[in-house]
């Protein structure tokens, strides 16, 4: 069996890493033309924020990772816009692409934890991810994958963020519970970019850590 990885993130090459030693290749740029002479029997997308060419998601078994509970989430940023919302849990979810956004039929769904460090959340995306995968290619090579389709009427959809947005303006201080400013802040840990306060001259003030 053979198997094609679309993963650039530090995260999601490490779950590229861990899975079972089938044929694997790891694709960490947006070169769609080696699919042609690999013909992979499954090409994943793993933390993969470019959009896809509808002749590769028609042409091939493309199933992608999305960190949220699908359908809730879809879209950009899953685990900033969950962990500020104040969600507590969330999920890996595998699903087979179509040409929606984080519509297609899902094939397994793991729960995690959105408690404490962005590190501590993406160790446990990787466990359970690696947990997924590994099943995903025991199922196909032995022709019993199955997937179910998402409840569109309990679906939400959220933009990727902007580095603007990471301000912590005084309008959400006054306005905003401590915890919510906590899971603003920690949601925005490195690599992203970080919470800030914009000073009266201009200059901002980066926040990388919060206790509360």
């Amino acid at each position: 069996m053979k198997i094609v990885f679309y993963a650039y993130r530090d995260w999601a090459i490490d779950i590229f890493k861990s899975i079972k030693p089938y044929e694997k290749y790891l694709v960490s740029h947006s070169d769609y033309e080696c699919l042609k002479t690999l013909n992979p029997d499954l090409i994943f997308f793993i933390g993969w924020s470019e959009i896809i060419p509808n002749e590769i998601i028609n042409n091939y078994k493309c199933i992608c990772l999305h960190p949220s509970k699908l359908p809730k989430y879809r879209g950009g940023s899953p685990i900033q816009h969950q962990i500020i919302n104040g969600e507590t849990e969330s999920a890996v979810s595998l699903f087979i692409m179509d040409e929606g956004i984080d519509t297609g039929d899902i094939l397994i769904q793991r729960n995690f934890s959105l408690l404490g460090t962005l590190d501590e959340i993406f160790n446990r995306i990787v466990n359970e991810s690696i947990i997924s995968i590994n099943k995903i290619l025991d199922d196909f090579k032995l022709g019993e994958l199955k997937s179910y389709k998402q409840d569109n009427s309990q679906s939400t959809y959220f933009k990727r963020r902007k580095p603007e947005e990471s301000e912590i303006t005084a309008e959400e201080l006054l306005n905003n519970t401590p915890l919510y400013i906590y899971n603003k802040v920690r949601s925005l840990d490195d690599p992203y970019p970080n919470a800030f306060l914009r000073c009266k001259d201009g200059e901002r003030i980066y926040i990388k850590q919060v206790k509360l």
